[in-house]
Parts: structure tokens; sequence; C-alpha cells
């Protein structure tokens, strides 16, 4: 299995977004996408998950193409996407908003939601509460879980520490360890470089809509560049 993007480029009205950019996430990988706000890290996930279509170039999946596709057939093919700012239905509780992670076939979501509940017990204690009343870092935890109702090949993850307390995101982190570990592959876009570099096999770094670094994870955060501006390390 793989994912990859080959030359994508993506624009909002004239502006360019993304810029001839290409990776590759192979089959059981975490793989890190860094950059300052506004280098496209959102962007690129939201083309692979068909929320966005390039203007030129290719995503493929398995070598079939993804780009133009609606992206409940993204969804079909094996991707699921956890958005930044986690975007759950606030009113909907808890098992309500799994049930909308498994639209695609009901008879097997009560076993994927008790997988769910076993990975987070936090949710499982707070199944009929309304998900607009959960803490952020439980809403991070529906929204993974939401995702995994999919049953996904390639999980994309937005920004999943953001906002969270430090004993949170340590527990966010250990469950994408986790995840990973059940085969499922990651495409990863997050802002503490520390901990995606941590969990991550290769990395990217994006600047403005361009990719300008990319290799195995240790490499990266042994880079004096990658140091400098993500990791904030004073490099002499």
């Amino acid at each position: 299995m793989a994912l990859e993007l080959t030359d994508v480029e993506v624009r909002y009205g004239s502006v360019t977004a993304l810029r001839g950019v290409s990776l590759r996430v192979g089959a059981g990988e975490v793989v890190a996408l860094l950059g300052a706000n506004g280098a496209g890290k959102t962007t690129t996930l939201a083309t692979v998950s068909g929320l966005l279509h390039p203007v030129s170039g290719e995503v493929r999946l398995d070598g079939e193409p993804l780009a133009g596709l609606p992206a409940h057939e993204i969804v079909a093919r094996g991707i699921s996407h956890v958005p930044e700012g986690r975007r759950v239905f606030p009113v909907m509780s808890v098992h309500e908003n799994l049930l909308m992670g498994a639209y695609r076939d009901r008879r097997r979501a009560r076993g994927d939601i008790e997988r769910v509940f076993a990975m987070f017990p936090r949710l499982a204690e707070r199944r009929g509460q309304a998900a607009g009343t959960l803490s952020g870092g439980e809403q991070q935890m529906l929204a993974i879980g939401r995702a995994l109702m999919a049953r996904p090949r390639v999980l994309l993850l937005d920004e999943p520490s953001m906002g969270l307390a430090p004993l949170v995101v340590a527990m966010i982190f250990s469950v994408i360890t986790e995840i990973n570990s059940t085969g499922v592959s990651m495409l990863l876009v997050e802002q503490n470089a520390h901990q995606a570099l941590a969990v991550a096999d290769r990395g990217y770094v994006l600047e403005t809509g361009r990719m300008v670094l990319d290799g195995p994870a240790h490499l990266l955060r042994a880079d004096d560049r990658v140091r400098r501006a993500y990791l904030g390390e004073d490099v002499v």
C-alpha cells in the first residue's frame, strides 16, 4: 500500500497554495508533515481527502488515482481525515458521533464502537454525553475514534495536539503509536515537531507551498534547519 502525491498544484482562486508537492506514505508508515502556519500542510491533507481538487499533478492510493473523486468515495477507498479543530457534532452524543463515522456499514458499528471505547475509556464513560460539552482532549479522542470507525488504511491527522495540556498530548501520541501498530499508515500534520518526529518514520518540510526537505525522522531531527526553525534549538 502506498499513498503518493506527485507534482501536485492547488490554488485558491488566483493564489497558489501548493506548488509541485510530491510525497509518499508507505504501508505501515507514520510520515510527519512539518511547516509554519500557512505553509500548505492543511491544504495537502484536504487535497488527499477530496475536500480540495488539484489543478495539476496526481494523488494515488495503491496506484489508483484519487484526484477528482468525491470525499465519501475517498473514505471508501480507505482514507480517513481527522481535521484541525476536531469538528465533532456538538449537539450529538459521543455514541452518535461515532455512528456518523460508520455510515458506510452500520452492521459492524457496534463492535467498532466498543474497540474505540477500549482505546479511549473516557469516551466510554461519556457515551451519552453531548460532544460539545466534552473537554478539548476528549473531543480530540472522539474525532480520532470517529475516523477509525471507517476502518481506514491511511489516517490523516491535522494538528492532533493543538490546544491540549501536556499530559493529554502524551496520551494522544501514545494512541497514535498504538493505532499505527495495527497496520494503519498515517500522514501527520503537527506543530509540535518534537512529538511528530518522535513517532514518525519519515518527514517532509513545507515552506510556502513547496517541499524543501525530506528524509528519515532521525535525520530531520539532527538537521540544523529543522532544529532552528521547528525544534526551537540554538544551533552554533
